[in-house]
C-alpha cells in the first residue's frame, strides 16, 4: 500500500496518471485552472468512479487548493454520508468522539479510506463536512413502493432527513442514462428511477441548506459521476430548483488515456479528468 500511496502522490504532483480537459476551451488544462476559475459562492461537483484511486487523490488535491482560495468559507458535501448521521460527523470534527466510533456510527462506506483524507483535511482546517445523502432506508422505501410512500413518514423525518416533497422525476438525458445503465429495461412503476431522483433531490437540498447556513460558502460536492454527468441529476436540480451556479467534473479511468477522444467526453461535464487505467488495475 505504501508503494501505491507514493505513486499516487507523485501522479498528483506531475499529472503522470491523469489528464484534464476543459470542455469549453477545448484544451487540456491543470488542476490550478479548475480551482482558479471557480467563483466564490459556487458549487463545484466532482463526479467520481468510486474505485478510482487516482481520482480520490485528485479530490484531495482540488479540495486543498480550494481551501487556499476560500479558507473557512469552503464546505465539503458528500454522497458518502447520510443526513441522519450529521451529528456524528460534527462530533468527530470537533474531536469529541474517536475515529473508531465515527467510522462505525457514521455507517462509513467499505472504501472509507479513500475519503478519509478529505475528512481529515476538513477536521484539521475546521471546515464543515455535510452528509448530503438520504438515509438508505428511505431510498429503499422508494425503490420498493415509489415516491408516494414517502408521504407516510413523520414530520420530523421529512423536515430533517429528506428533500422537500413532492420530488419531481427528471426527463431527457438523465432518463436516457438510467435506461442505458439498466440495459434498456425499467422496473415496474419505475420505482428504481424514482429512488434515483429522490437520491439526487436530497443531495441537492443538502447542498442548498449548507449554502443557506453560510452565505459566503463555496461548496465542493463529491458523488458518483452518474449523479452529475451530462450536467444532469444533482447539478440540474441545483440550477433549476435552487438557482445555483454549478461547475462539474467527470473523472474516470479511460482505455484511450494515451490519445483521448476528448470530443466524445466533452458533453459529460465542464472538466473531464481521465485517469490511467493501468494504475487503477494495480491497486
Amino acid at each position: 500500500m505504501l508503494v501505491f500511496t507514493s505513486y499516487f502522490t507523485h501522479a498528483q504532483l506531475t499529472g503522470a496518471g491523469y489528464k484534464i480537459y476543459d470542455s469549453k476551451l477545448k484544451k487540456e488544462v491543470s488542476i490550478d485552472d479548475i480551482t482558479g476559475n471557480v467563483p466564490a459562492g459556487q458549487v463545484l461537483i466532482f463526479g467520481e468512479q468510486h474505485d478510482d484511486s487516482i481520482g480520490h487523490v485528485l479530490e484531495k488535491a482540488i479540495f486543498e487548493k480550494l481551501h487556499q482560495r476560500f479558507g473557512g468559507d469552503l464546505v465539503l458535501t458528500m454522497e458518502m454520508f447520510e443526513r441522519d448521521i450529521q451529528p456524528v460527523i460534527d462530533e468527530y470534527l470537533a474531536d469529541i468522539i474517536s475515529e473508531k466510533n465515527f467510522r462505525k456510527e457514521a455507517r462509513s462506506w467499505n472504501n472509507y479510506d479513500d475519503y478519509r483524507p478529505l475528512v481529515e483535511f476538513a477536521k484539521t482546517n475546521k471546515l464543515k463536512v455535510i452528509a448530503a445523502n438520504a438515509p438508505a432506508r428511505y431510498t429503499n422505501l422508494v425503490t420498493r413502493k415509489g415516491l408516494k410512500a414517502l408521504d407516510i413518514l413523520s414530520k420530523d423525518v421529512k423536515k430533517n432527513y429528506i428533500a422537500p416533497l413532492p420530488v419531481d422525476t427528471l426527463t431527457g438525458i438523465y432518463y436516457e442514462k438510467f435506461l442505458e445503465a439498466m440495459g434498456g429495461h425499467t422496473t415496474p412503476g419505475m420505482h428504481l428511477y424514482q429512488s434515483q431522483n429522490f437520491w439526487d433531490a436530497t443531495m441537492s437540498y443538502s447542498v442548498n441548506q449548507a449554502m443557506k447556513q453560510n452565505k459566503s460558502a463555496t461548496v465542493f460536492q463529491v458523488n458518483g459521476r452518474f449523479h452529475s454527468d451530462n450536467h444532469s441529476g444533482l447539478g440540474e436540480r441545483l440550477r433549476l430548483v435552487y438557482k445555483k451556479n454549478v461547475t462539474t467534473i467527470s473523472c474516470f479511468s479511460a482505455e484511450d488515456f494515451s490519445n483521448p477522444g476528448w470530443s466524445q467526453y466533452a458533453p459529460l461535464a465542464d472538466y473531464i479528468i481521465l485517469t490511467k487505467p493501468v494504475v487503477k488495475e494495480q491497486q
